[in-house]
């Protein structure tokens, strides 16, 4: 019996050959529970009105658009990184790998970064309501995740930044203080009267700057000396800073648009707009490749923004919630939404914090 030829370009298991689903791109290629995935491919959609089964690992995700090559799915709770496959018409398509972040710790309320010390223990708030005092401010997740108290006599605890020798530093919003806590937990006022007090972040100087979202940043000296290094315009939330690696200052502060922008500005305080196209922009960290990485939504996804040098854009990470990020040892990322912090192993490294 004289066997069919097979069609030039083609064979025997590719998709327009026996209708199996084809998966050519996911993007982005990690993200937090809840988050939304989106598929391109081939032969994705199923016979009559069914959906495909996107199964992530052993686990299935809720299919939120499907059509014959594209599919958003949203990851679902328990699943963990490894290879996605899409299932149409009793066959399977090729795996596509996504890591999806763990979550280490949640009943808290970050409203900013994460901040991690040498080693390896990462600090993150509970905020609370503007002028109402929770019982516990600031918690400390060890290497194992076991979260313990930190500091407690604080008023909404906001901006979390280290110093070279391991103290923490925190602003209070509601009082207008910056606060340095030992290692051991002991708490002193650092700085007074800085406004609406909300992001900090350390320059290679050990010099503070402090984030008044009123409109303006100060900088605050080893000797304490303050001065006013710029101001901006108002935020309705909060201002968010890090300190690039060339040494520039860069500055998120939503606003009521939702086209908003991230700022730089120079060690002599002159400011100019770095990105605008983000909605909500919160939490910044670096790369070592001078990668800036955001928590905010980009063309309506909420997750982690790189912004490239070039200042190109790109969502990396797909979460709801999600409000800042600090780079972890081991290639590896801690994420805070507005009620948890998760780990991401991301096989990338962060800018040491703070910068050398």
């Amino acid at each position: 019996m004289a066997i069919p030829a097979t069609p030039q370009g083609s064979s025997p298991g590719d998709p327009k050959m026996n209708g199996s689903p084809r998966l050519d791109s996911v993007s982005p290629r990690a993200a937090l529970p809840g988050g939304e995935v989106r598929f391109r491919g081939k032969s994705l959609r199923p016979e009559g009105l069914q959906r495909p089964n996107v199964r992530f690992g052993e686990v299935s995700g809720p299919v939120l658009i499907g059509s014959d090559d594209f599919v958003v799915a949203r990851v679902p709770d328990g699943a963990l990184s490894g290879p996605v496959v899409v299932a149409t018409n009793g066959r399977v398509s090729n795996p596509m790998e996504v890591r999806v972040a763990v979550p280490i710790a949640d009943e808290l309320h970050p409203v900013g970064n994460p901040a991690l010390d040498a080693e390896g223990n990462i600090y993150a708030t509970f905020s609370g309501p503007r002028g109402e005092k929770v019982a516990v401010a600031v918690f400390k997740i060890d290497t194992h995740y076991a979260v313990r108290p930190f500091v407690a006599d604080l008023m909404n605890a906001t901006g979390l930044a280290l110093d070279r020798e391991g103290d923490l530093y925190v602003s209070s919003r509601h009082e207008g203080n910056v606060y340095r806590v030992s290692p051991t937990g002991q708490l002193s006022v650092y700085a007074e009267g800085m406004g609406v007090a909300t992001g900090i972040a350390f320059d290679r100087e050990q010099n503070l700057y402090v984030g008044d979202r009123s409109g303006t940043i100060f900088k605050i000296a080893r000797d304490r000396q303050i001065f006013v290094h710029a101001t901006l315009e108002p935020s309705v939330a909060a201002y968010h800073l890090a300190v690039g690696p060339g040494g520039d200052l860069f500055v998120s502060g939503p606003t009521t648009s939702s086209f908003d922008s991230i700022y730089r500005v120079d060690p002599h305080g002159e400011v100019s707009a770095y990105y605008r196209g983000l909605g909500r922009p919160q939490g910044l960290a670096f790369d070592r490749d001078g990668n800036l990485y955001v928590a905010a939504s980009l063309r309506g996804q909420r997750g982690i923004v790189k912004i490239s040098p070039k200042q190109e854009a790109s969502l990396e990470v797909s979460g709801q919630g999600l409000v800042g990020l600090a780079f972890a040892p081991g290639r590896s990322v801690v994420l805070a939404t507005s009620d948890a912090v998760h780990h991401l192993s991301w096989d990338i490294q962060g800018l040491p914090l703070p910068p050398e």
